[in-house]
């Protein structure tokens, strides 16, 4: 038979005090226990919070560079495309130089071809 909390003096020589003491020291536990829990909870939001943070800062981190990364991508591709207008107008330019020069050279194998025959018949005909 347990005995009622009011005649605990009554059974026990300490007079309850010993289960009084226990209760307090169980009370404390179970307060300190819950404290603990929800400092430990406070702690993992907290480090999710600074986890997802950090995760943002990494992303926002990656694409301004693979930004960067496209915007040089684009510059290169139109300094390309005038260094290829470019290299294309030295070409035309060039083929028509060798043109003109090919044509003087002509010419003047023509006139010179001619000058000789003149001589030649100047000289036979002598």
């Amino acid at each position: 038979m347990i005995p009622k909390a009011e005649n605990i003096e009554s059974w026990h020589p300490a007079g309850g005090q010993l289960e009084v003491a226990l209760l307090q020291i169980m009370q404390r536990h179970h307060h300190e226990s819950l404290r603990q829990r929800k400092q430990t909870e406070r702690a993992k939001m907290d480090a999710v919070r600074s986890v997802a943070r950090v995760a943002d800062l990494l992303v926002a981190t990656v694409d301004g560079g693979v930004q960067e990364l496209y915007i040089n991508e684009k510059r290169i591709e139109l300094e390309a495309r005038a260094l290829l207008a470019t290299i294309a107008w030295y070409r035309k330019q060039t083929d028509q130089w060798l043109a003109a020069t090919n044509a003087i050279n002509c010419l003047e194998a023509c006139l010179s071809d001619g000058l000789q025959a003149d001589a030649f018949r100047t000289m036979v005909g002598n």
